[in-house]
């Protein structure tokens, strides 16, 4: 087990890892974490947030800006990666003061802020970036790539976000309760692919928390967890996000892993339950 992006990791694997590949594993993500991270003053993040210009996007890290561009679209705006500033201005901010300002700003619009983002980030004004709706899922599939060139069969779990590679037999997966971590709604089966959860629970504050919908700067409300199964944890920790916004029905016309389009459990304040045919889903409420 390790830390890193701000929450716990661990990898697992038939045997244990050679040095060079934990060394490669702590590299990338310290790269990520240069080049992404809100939280830091000497990432590109920060200078994007200081300067307009041009910023060369690493080849790695291009399917997850145009991963953003489509939540973006799919979702009419409600995933965005410039609600940065918003968030800090509601005290998710590099102190993590969890102080909301008398005054919370907007988050601009992506046409606005950027002209380019193919190989570039063509940056027309100062915005802070935040890729939290799907950089950890991103970051975990980056790891899993890293361990599977030794090691087909592993588990990376990047605080709770998971891929699960090269196993017969699959998994038993506990859902997290959104009230109470230390039990769970559900299980479900996973053998190879990904689950990734968002919950309001994990990150709150006064009458905040860190799911924010960009088109009215103020929390999501009628939605209080999901999670989702899809080939990647990048595509299901952000369309976990997009959840809270956007009707599944809508999102799993787009995709086609399979009949349901990708699977999904969403939890509302109300207590109503919706999911699809999840393999092996059992539900204890």
């Amino acid at each position: 087990m390790f830390d890193a992006l701000g929450t716990r990791w661990t990898v697992t694997t038939p045997e244990p890892l050679a040095p060079s590949v934990c060394t490669a594993v702590a590299d990338e993500l310290d790269r990520i974490d240069r080049a992404w991270s809100r939280f830091r003053d000497d990432s590109m993040v920060a200078e994007i947030a200081a300067h307009p210009g041009s910023y060369p996007v690493d080849p790695v890290d291009q399917p997850l800006v145009d991963w953003y561009r489509r939540l973006y679209d799919l979702s009419a705006g409600a995933v965005s990666p410039f609600v940065g500033a918003t968030l800090s201005d509601a005290g998710y901010d590099a102190r993590y003061s969890l102080r909301p300002a008398e005054r919370i700003r907007d988050t601009p619009r992506w046409d606005d802020v950027l002209t380019g983002h193919d190989g570039t980030l063509e940056v027309r004004r100062p915005v802070v970036i935040d890729v939290g709706a799907a950089g950890k899922g991103f970051a975990v599939d980056r790891v899993s790539a890293i361990v599977a060139a030794t090691a087909p069969q592993h588990i990376v779990d990047g605080g709770g976000d998971m891929v699960i590679a090269g196993y017969d037999t699959p998994g038993r997966v506990a859902l997290e309760h959104p009230d109470d971590t230390t039990r769970a709604i559900g299980v479900v089966d996973v053998a190879d692919g990904a689950i990734c959860a968002s919950a309001v629970n994990r990150r709150a504050w006064a009458d905040w928390h860190h799911i924010i919908d960009p088109r009215t700067s103020s929390p999501a409300r009628e939605v209080v967890a999901t999670w989702v199964l899809a080939p990647t944890a990048m595509e299901a920790d952000g369309l976990a996000t997009a959840l809270f916004f956007t009707p599944a029905a809508l999102l799993r016309g787009h995709f086609h892993h399979h009949d349901d389009g990708f699977h999904h459990l969403t939890v509302r304040r109300s207590g109503s339950v919706e999911h699809t045919a999840i393999p092996g889903l059992e539900l204890y409420l």
